[in-house]
């Protein structure tokens, strides 16, 4: 519990809180940060979902993810109104596939991405636009940390053994 609560201090700590009208997370794990987020920051919570899920009218928008696989994210329509300050929120951006889809969603309806918060960004080429375009916080602290996460390898999973 303890880790959850310090994951969410690190994701938000470079955001005060007129910075963030909003918090959207991406389907699926981040319903769960961006919710504890939401409510770290006393903020409403936002769905990207994947395509399909809504029973509303909705936009969507095609991406590829990771395994270069074509794929579709969507909000429903006037999800908020024009130059709402929105923070994305998603566990890991390994090829920005699917964080570009959530920015282009809100951008796509008049919202300001206020900010990207992830777990892990890995510095591949998607994750360093993202990085160069909008504020970016993650929870990794160090540069060796950051080499496993490009590597894929982090030294702590090696070491995990179930209960």
């Amino acid at each position: 519990m303890n880790a959850f609560h310090q994951c969410v201090a690190d994701l938000t700590k470079d955001f005060q809180p007129d910075e963030v009208d909003l918090v959207a997370g991406i389907d699926a794990a981040g319903f769960i940060l961006g919710g504890a987020i939401a409510c770290h920051l006393k903020k409403g919570f936002l769905a990207i979902r994947k395509y399909g899920n809504l029973c509303v009218e909705v936009d969507d928008v095609r991406f590829k993810d990771y395994s270069k696989k074509e794929k579709r994210l969507e909000i429903r329509k006037d999800a908020f109104k024009p130059g709402t300050k929105v923070l994305i929120v998603d566990q890991w951006i390994e090829t920005g596939g699917s964080m570009a889809a959530a920015v282009e969603l809100v951008e796509r309806q008049q919202g300001i991405v206020a900010g990207i918060a992830c777990v892990c960004i890995e510095e591949s080429e998607g994750g360093k636009r993202l990085m160069e375009k909008y504020k970016c916080v993650s929870c990794v602290a160090s540069r060796e940390i950051q080499d496993q996460v490009n590597a894929q390898n982090l030294e702590s999973f090696k070491a995990y053994t179930p209960l």
